[in-house]
């Protein structure tokens, strides 16, 4: 098909078309976030005049170039967390923290673990497992629910929008073509000042708005370990698959590496065999008789879990294979001063589609979707720009949680928090994560422009 012959406002009203009937079908009628997308590209295709066929084949394309890239390291990833939960590790992991924070400190502590354990657990799920341990402590100590609540879902939720192997940033990895190593690594960076930010917003408006009084929740949803692994056994899961994934790109200098030692990196540091050693770590952690049982079932729930999530992710490289089709950026280079957008425009696209229709996941998956042709435009096309462009999204991803978000509703659930408190205290520590993220993004683009260019 012939972009050229296909006017700009043309472009911009299907582009414009597919975002609303995402928005609509996800946040208003609740259908599948599969279904909305592979319904977008039809109203992309049509919207500029493209033939079915070529739809089809180009969403087929989409389809299978996210899961040759992104297929093991989401299951895998999610196999890892499942394990960590059921054998009682990141139980482990929390009480470690909190012994050497103290009591007094029980918010720091949340915060703390919920960063640590959100690295290779979806936000959602660790809450789930944490937040009996966050009662716990709501008792012992005093302290308000809405603060230890706060610290640590916020603690969570920095890792899950910034960070790979969760859902939305490796998939915005594989469509932008961004080294997963480095974003790791620079990852990490943005979200502790996104976090530090929303743990002191979680503090000052708990105090001001929140009395001391607690609405607990059961902990029937707390597992019970008879025996749990010691604090080594425990965190090493989830740091040597980060430590090996974030050595290689400085370690492996050589294509093909020479020495054993870079060769032992490049293989041990490719994602998907860095979470399978995470994997067959965390499988010493089991110590109860039903073990074996324990673990068969828990790989089990992981692979149904992440096909969920994986016909998400293919369904947004459909999406994208249709945008890339129509050559938006051949269009945009008409517009003057363009390239001064840089890393502000992936990151009010994704405000937009997140604050609309909840999911950050679908947030970051449509976002890389339509950014991926323009990055040359926004002058993002080069490695360090990638990098950034897929850290802003994320931060976008951020803002505004809310009453159309998942994660939202498991807070005030597994919390007992009244939805006043939920708005005062969490969405608004979401918008302020989102923010802070993004000025640590652009900090960092105000400094590498130079080799941006």
């Amino acid at each position: 098909m012939d972009t050229t012959l296909i006017s700009f406002p043309h472009l911009l009203l299907a582009l414009t078309g597919s975002i609303v009937v995402i928005i609509l079908l996800t946040a208003r009628y609740k259908l599948h976030a599969f279904y909305a997308l592979f319904i977008a590209c039809f109203v992309v295709g049509i919207g500029v005049g493209m033939p079915l066929l070529d739809i089809l084949e180009h969403a087929k394309s989409g389809i299978g170039h996210v899961m040759k890239s992104l297929a093991l390291i989401i299951v895998l990833g999610t196999a890892l967390g499942v394990l960590l939960e059921k054998s009682g590790s990141t139980q482990v992991m929390a009480e470690w923290i909190l012994r050497r924070t103290g009591e007094k400190k029980a918010p720091v502590a949340m915060g703390i673990t919920g960063f640590i354990v959100g690295l290779p657990i979806f936000c959602d799920s660790g809450y789930i497992v944490l937040s009996g341990l966050a009662n716990s402590l709501a008792r012992r100590t005093g302290i308000t629910m809405a603060i230890l609540a706060g610290a640590l879902a916020t603690g969570l939720y920095s890792v899950h929008c910034l960070i790979p192997p969760h859902p939305g940033m490796s998939a915005a990895a594989s469509l932008l073509g961004a080294d997963f190593g480095k974003l790791i690594l620079v990852g990490v960076v943005v979200a502790i000042p996104s976090s530090i930010a929303g743990f002191l917003w979680t503090r000052f408006a708990a105090n001001r708005w929140e009395s001391n009084s607690n609405s607990l929740t059961s902990r029937d949803h707390e597992p019970v370990i008879a025996k749990r692994p010691s604090a080594g056994m425990a965190f090493a899961p989830v740091f040597i698959p980060i430590l090996l994934i974030a050595l290689k790109p400085f370690l492996v200098t050589q294509n093909p590496p020479e020495s054993f030692l870079e060769r032992t990196i490049a293989v041990g540091g490719e994602p998907a065999m860095a979470l399978f050693i995470g994997i067959l770590l965390s499988l010493f952690n089991f110590r109860n008789g039903n073990s074996r049982s324990l673990i068969t079932t828990s790989l089990s729930d992981a692979a149904e879990k992440a096909g969920g999530i994986l016909v998400i992710i293919g369904a947004g490289g459909a999406f994208g294979a249709i945008l890339a089709a129509t050559d938006p950026a051949a269009h945009f280079t008409s517009l003057t001063n363009s390239s001064s957008l840089g890393v502000l425009f992936p990151f009010l696209v994704a405000v937009v589609l997140k604050t609309a229709q909840g999911s950050s996941t679908v947030a970051v998956i449509t976002t890389a979707s339509l950014i991926h042709p323009l990055l040359p435009v926004l002058q993002l096309d080069s490695p360090n720009g990638i990098l950034l462009a897929a850290l802003s999204m994320g931060a976008g991803s951020m803002m505004i949680s809310h009453a159309n978000d998942a994660y939202f509703w498991v807070i005030a659930k597994f919390s007992g928090l009244e939805m006043k408190t939920m708005l005062r205290v969490y969405t608004v520590a979401s918008a302020v994560m989102g923010l802070t993220a993004f000025l640590a993004v652009y900090v960092l683009w105000f400094f590498l422009q130079s080799s941006l260019n």
